[in-house]
């Protein structure tokens, strides 16, 4: 069904192609290096348990990966964004760069591996709206330092620049580093979790993470927004500012030097918490990218991702920064 439905788009080359013609001669104001994957979003009563097979409801795809998910949502809020990824020679190469091409995302620096296969992730969600993935990051993995240095002018001319940890870490590294010479905001969403290394921490701006990494990263349970602030505060030990997101219960931003700042979640009908995060960050970015200040920023970030969770599927893209905004007038 997947191939059928997507031979009748270009192919992988081609969509290239068209983004190196069509992209604009003004310099990106994000840069997100990081990940694409297609979703494969599975439907259910409850997510099974361990040697469990359940009857689903529905499945659908779509264009992800957390890189790929900041920079339509960065876009989607009025910022002009550049991709650095790379994907397979495949239907799913193909899909993913048509999705970024149509939300305005500059993908000329997406190069792609004749070897490996696309990304791809397989997330079940539950009638919570919660959900669990497994990923599987193929050609994502491949991305390396030599493509950052190629795209080296993009990202020293940008005003921020995006990673997570779906691509090597010597490769964020490799875009953090440059980054910061030039003066680059660097916000690292470290997720999923693995060990903050020395080297890339003194490399960041911003460090954003959801309670599971909080705790993964630095052994702090969240289950309360002052323990989210905790956590916050300890990891600015290593990192100027984090934030740490709660789900329902909200957010919590830690400066270096300063009392931290805890704000609930907004008050809205769950449909879908898929990608939520992802919204947060690319919110965050656009933001920081036209000087807004971080505590303002992580605000309209924070009802950003309430509109995003609340939202249909097939309205997400239709969320703009005036919703956003007029959510939090309604919210004061």
């Amino acid at each position: 069904m997947l191939t059928e439905e997507c031979s009748s788009i270009k192919s992988v080359e081609d969509a290239v192609s068209a983004s190196e013609t069509e992209s604009e001669s003004t310099p990106a104001q994000v840069v997100v290096v990081g990940s694409l994957h297609l979703d494969i979003v599975v439907r259910a009563p409850e997510r099974p348990r361990k040697g469990e097979t359940l009857p689903g409801e529905s499945w659908n795809y779509k264009p992800g990966g957390k890189g790929g998910n900041q920079a339509v949502a960065a876009a989607q809020f009025g910022t002009r964004v550049s991709m650095i990824s790379k994907v397979g020679n495949d239907d799913f190469g193909t899909r993913l760069l048509e999705n970024l091409n149509s939300s305005g995302v500059d993908t000329q620096h997406i190069s792609v591996d004749p070897d490996t296969g696309s990304g791809m992730s397989v997330a079940i969600v539950d009638a919570e709206g919660d959900y669990g993935a497994v990923i599987v990051s193929g050609a994502n993995l491949h991305l390396t330092t030599a493509e950052i240095d190629k795209a080296g002018h993009f990202i020293s001319g940008a005003r921020v620049l995006i990673l997570q940890n779906e691509v090597p870490d010597v490769t964020n590294l490799a875009a953090a580093k440059l980054a910061k010479n030039h003066g680059v905001w660097v916000i690292l969403n470290a997720a999923p979790a693995r060990p903050l290394g020395d080297e890339l921490a003194a490399n960041v701006d911003l460090l954003i993470v959801n309670a599971v990494e909080a705790e993964m990263i630095c052994g702090v349970g969240i289950t309360s927004l002052s323990a989210a602030a905790n956590a916050a505060a300890a990891l600015s030990d290593r990192v100027p500012a984090v934030v740490v997101t709660a789900g329902g219960l909200g957010l919590a931003l830690a400066v270096r030097g300063e009392a931290a700042y805890m704000e609930p979640a907004h008050r809205v009908n769950l449909l879908d918490t898929h990608g939520a995060g992802d919204a947060f960050v690319g919110a965050v970015s656009s933001r920081l990218a036209s000087d807004t200040p971080l505590k303002q920023a992580v605000q309209f970030a924070n009802a950003a991702a309430a509109l995003f969770v609340s939202t249909p599927l097939e309205q997400k893209r239709t969320i703009s920064s005036d919703d956003v905004t007029h959510l939090l007038s309604r919210s004061r």
